[in-house]
């Protein structure tokens, strides 16, 4: 069974930095589309930041460019976003997600599209 955790969400004041985590088991993440996803209260979900386990190629959604930063261990088979000059606006639950390849090696930043999460983890920003 697929399980993936994250891990690294806390409250920082805006300016500050975190990093989070998201530990997979039940499969080798070499061949997948891991992303992080965030939703705040109220707000739909939305796609924050994605990466190509095989590739490495990486897609940010373009609130948070130049600010976050998605990287892989596979030796570890754990996922980070590093998240630096955090706004109020970051605010939300923070999931990890988890998909198969497909021929093109696109990772959407469109949550339809995975179907392996974690459970979240809280990001609170404030100014």
């Amino acid at each position: 069974k697929v399980q993936l955790v994250e891990s690294g969400g806390g409250s920082v004041q805006a300016g500050g930095s975190l990093r989070l985590s998201c530990a997979a088991s039940g499969y080798t993440s070499s061949s997948n589309c891991m992303g992080w996803f965030r939703q705040a209260p109220g707000k739909e979900r939305e796609g924050v930041a994605t990466i190509n386990s095989r590739s490495g190629a990486t897609r940010y959604a373009d609130s948070v460019k130049g600010r976050f930063t998605i990287s892989q261990d596979n030796a570890k088979n754990t996922v980070y976003l590093q998240m630096n000059s955090l706004e109020p606006e970051d605010t939300a639950m923070y999931s990890c997600a988890a998909v198969p390849i497909g021929s093109t090696g696109y990772c959407p930043l469109a949550h339809t599209a995975y179907n392996y999460w974690g459970q979240g983890t809280q990001v609170t920003v404030s100014s």
